[in-house]
This record gives C-alpha cells, structure tokens and sequence, in this order.
C-alpha cells in the first residue's frame, strides 16, 4: 500500500500517520510492522517515531491492510467536471470524504467506487481511493478526485506549491469588523482537546485572507480564500478572532436559531491548470441549501 503525505500530514509522526490511513490497525500492530522493516518513506526504513514532510512518498506492506476492501454504493454524485485524469465534484454536507473505522459507507469514496470503477487512484490505499484533498464532513462544495496516479501527483503538486485557488463562503457569528484581512496565524493539535485543531505555538503556518461581503444584526457573510490547507483551518481561524462559523458547535458557535446540520461552510469556488495540458479550468457553484436558508433569515431580520 503507498501513501502520499501532503501538508496537512506534514510534522505527524509516521505510527500516528499509518494509523489514520489504515483504520483498522492498532498503533502496536502498526509500530511493530515499522520495527520489522514493513515501512519505507521514499524508499528507506525508518523508525515510528520518523517526522513526515510535505511530499513524502510513504510504503506500508502488510497483507492485512492488502486485504481491506471498501463497497461500491449506488449513491447520486453532481459532478461539476470530468476528463480523462480528473473530475471534480460537489460533495453534499453531511458525507464523509473517505470512509473511516467506524463508518465505511455512505462516503463519497464509496459512491466514487461504484460510478468510476477502478478509474481512481489508489496512492493513499483503499480507503482513500481517488482523495486528493478532503473536506469535513458537514463541509459541503468542490471536491477534486484523481483518476489515475499520476493525475494524483500533479494534483498535490498543485495544492502543494499553492498553485489552484480554492474559495469558501460562510456565514459568521458577529458582526466581522474589517472589509478584508489577512489572518496568518499557525494552527497545531489542540493541547488538551486532541480532536481539535487550534491556533498554537509551533503550529504549522496557516493562512486564510477573508473578505465580508455582507453583514447583518449578528452576523457576517464571508468570502473565503485558503492559502494554505490546514485540517479545520477556516474553522479554527475565525473562531480565534471570535467569529465562529455559524452552528460550528466544536469551535464555539454553538447552534443558531437557523437549525443546519453543523457548520454552514461551502467550497463554491476553484481554479487550477487542468493535468497535463495548461487549460485553465475555473469553476464556481451558487449557495448551498445551508446557506441559503440561513441568508433568508438574516434578511428578514433586518
């Protein structure tokens, strides 16, 4: 099984890392199969305890990970574009980008397996099957999936060097006080809270430009340009300056008078070279069903 690190793996160790990607393994399984040469990082042994980079090229062999398999569902996919390398998708709120230990249906990789067959890479294992880069689950908007390997390479480079542009819109708690700002600020494990994310100390450096495009009573439409890809990162940033994500109840939002299903968070927007050739491909979808009914209430309540 081979993996790709990318940014948001970067600074994991590679135990903790092989334990995300493979599920169903404990961590002393997984140490043990390190220990016992079962690991390379672009093509050399290394201990557990080894640091990932941006870019690593990690390979774990043992059978039982070989084994795992994940169903093909017959699930509705809007596909916003398609080549013969690539295609990108609007992936609903509420499923999951990849299947995990506890939930391995329902998920968009499982809805991928089933409309694209064995046309997806498979550089990060069979859970994670055509998965260039992830959004949350209640996250909803623009995925891209890679069809083949190489597809995959060049779309991490891509994401890598910051050469695509990714736009989000949300709805914030508060009133945000500047029309646009640059928040750079790091973004690590939180210390205490280890299935959160946090602005901290060391963290990785993580920057998010933000411009209100409206504001209401008590709250803040925003449009969001990621720089960099922090797992959460738009979550945590404007929580820290004290402007939650609207029903963002992990980072301190709480729920609305306007009830959704968690955050009302929307990639709306992308723009990148297509594989291989230089196109310009640019991309942008209208409000989610969220989002939109989160905007009829403010606007009745002006």
């Amino acid at each position: 099984m081979k993996f790709l690190a990318d940014e948001n793996d970067e600074n994991t160790r590679l135990d903790s890392f092989l334990v995300s990607v493979t599920n169903d393994l404990s961590r002393a399984k997984i140490q043990s199969a390190i220990k016992s040469g079962g690991a390379r990082v672009n093509r050399e042994i290394k201990k557990p305890s080894y640091v990932l980079k941006d870019g690593d090229e990690i390979e774990f062999l043992i059978p039982e990970v070989e084994s795992l398999k994940i169903e093909p569902e017959e699930i509705d996919l809007e596909i916003v574009y398609e080549d013969e390398n690539m295609a990108v998708i609007n992936k609903p709120s509420g499923m999951l980008t990849h299947p995990t230990a506890s939930e391995k249906s329902g998920t968009l990789v499982n809805a991928l397996l089933y409309r694209m067959k064995e046309n997806l890479s498979d550089i990060n294992g069979e859970f994670r099957r055509g998965i260039v880069h992830r959004l949350d689950k209640n996250t909803s908007g623009l995925l891209m999936i890679a069809k083949n390997n190489k597809a995959h390479e060049y779309l991490a480079g891509l994401i890598r060097n910051h050469d695509l542009t990714k736009k989000y819109r949300t709805i914030v708690k508060g009133v945000y006080p500047n029309d646009e700002e640059i928040i750079n600020l790091p973004i690590g494990r939180h210390p205490s809270q280890p299935h959160k994310m946090a602005v901290v100390e060391g963290g990785k450096e993580s920057v998010t430009r933000v411009k209100v495009l409206e504001r209401f009573k008590e709250a803040s439409l925003l449009d969001i340009t990621l720089v960099t890809g922090r797992t959460h990162q738009i979550r945590v940033h404007l929580s820290h300056k004290g402007y939650p994500v609207l029903n963002d109840t992990l980072y301190g939002a709480g729920m609305a008078k306007v009830k959704t299903d968690e955050q009302v968070l929307q990639s709306y927007y992308l723009k990148f070279a297509k594989p291989f050739c230089g196109d310009i491909i640019e991309l942008e979808i209208g409000p989610d069903e969220k989002i939109s009914k989160v905007l009829k209430y403010l606007e009745n309540k002006k």
